[in-house]
């Protein structure tokens, strides 16, 4: 099997089990991946995440021509943005995912630090997640805004839609976007009940000993 078709079959095994255990629904979400030659894999519009075909998934070129299979996601934008700020961005990923939408309709969420520190792994996985106001699907104002933080975050979140995770490879980034969903559950968990987070010595001894970006 080439490189290629490896990374084919890992996009659509990896967004089945995002579909399978409810963290997006019906034809919701987006997923796309680097491939070798510095094109795109990406998951076609209108598709669903339970049954994504790898031979179908929508092909760039290194320029950002589509060049092979099906008419892409209309939330590209979204995509391009963190490829285009960020060096390190090897798949991007995009879910509507419950808990992370509910957290994003709170009246006290922060925009600066989306993610309250509950545990050490949203930290690590994700740094800062800034959450971005809500735009109409397929706006590209989404990317607009995404390119505006200049490559400073790995993670958004739409408010009222869903969140972005950029990672190093696929695999990385539906880790990182899972560990965000997670978190937001935890928040909404323990909503109202005086919760015992991480203390700012605590989140700043996290960044230091795994090297996590952290702009203050």
């Amino acid at each position: 099997m080439s490189e290629e078709s490896a990374l084919r079959e890992q996009i659509c095994l990896l967004a089945k089990s995002l579909f399978d255990r409810g963290l997006t629904h019906g034809s919701t979400g987006n997923i796309s991946a680097r491939t070798d030659d510095g094109g795109l894999l990406v998951s076609p519009t209108g598709t669903s995440f339970g049954r994504l075909d790898p031979g179908r998934l929508s092909r760039f070129d290194a320029s950002g021509a589509h060049v092979a299979g099906d008419k892409p996601t209309k939330e590209m934008p979204l995509h391009t943005a963190f490829y285009d700020t960020r060096s390190t961005a090897g798949a991007v990923v995009h879910l509507h995912s419950c808990h992370s939408v509910a957290l994003s309709m709170l009246p006290d969420a922060d925009a600066d630090n989306f993610l309250p520190p509950l545990t050490p792994y949203g930290i690590m996985k994700l740094g800062k997640v800034q959450l971005l106001p809500f735009f109409l699907p397929g706006d590209p104002a989404m990317g607009e805004a995404v390119r505006g933080l200049a490559g400073k975050r790995s993670a958004v979140m739409l408010a009222n839609h869903g969140p972005v995770v950029a990672g190093k490879d696929v695999e990385a980034a539906c880790n990182a976007i899972e560990e965000l969903e997670d978190t937001a559950r935890l928040a909404l968990m323990t909503r109202g009940m005086a919760a015992q987070g991480l203390t700012e010595d605590q989140v700043r001894a996290v960044v230091t000993k795994f090297d996590v970006e952290w702009d203050d």
